[in-house]
Order: structure tokens, then C-alpha cells, then sequence
């Protein structure tokens, strides 16, 4: 997934790497999707490993070029 921010560059958001005890990792649920504005810190989606579920904010200002899963 990218967002495209203020200054016109593409801000790559990339699910964090959980660590080598975790087996499985899926996202479950997306809250904005290609062409959505997006601010700093809105929730884009939700994954689920083994172990836990979470959430990933948006690093960044602009609008949501694509996702790719």
C-alpha cells in the first residue's frame, strides 16, 4: 500500500514484521481504500498474527494510491 503526501511522494506503509516466533500473519480488515484521503494516525487496517491482533496507522498525510493485499 502506498499514500501519496503534501509534498507529492509516495510514503510506502508496510506491515511491521512481527518476529521469528510468529507463524502466521493476515490482515482482516481494511478501514480506507484506494483514493481514500487519509490523515496521520487513521487506522488503515487491522491483521491478526498467532499470537495477537492489531492495528496500522497511517504514517503519513494524503491519499491512498493503492493496496496490494
Amino acid at each position: 500500500m502506498e499514500e501519496k503526501n503534501s509534498e507529492n511522494m509516495a510514503t510506502p506503509v508496510i506491515m511491521p514484521k512481527q518476529g521469528q516466533s510468529v507463524e502466521t500473519c493476515i490482515i482482516t480488515q481494511w478501514f480506507k481504500a484506494a483514493g481514500d484521503k487519509v490523515s496521520t494516525g487513521d487506522i488503515l487496517f487491522s491483521y491478526e498474527t498467532d499470537k495477537a491482533a492489531f492495528d496500522l496507522e497511517s504514517p503519513a498525510e494524503g491519499i491512498l494510491l493503492e493496496t496490494f493485499f
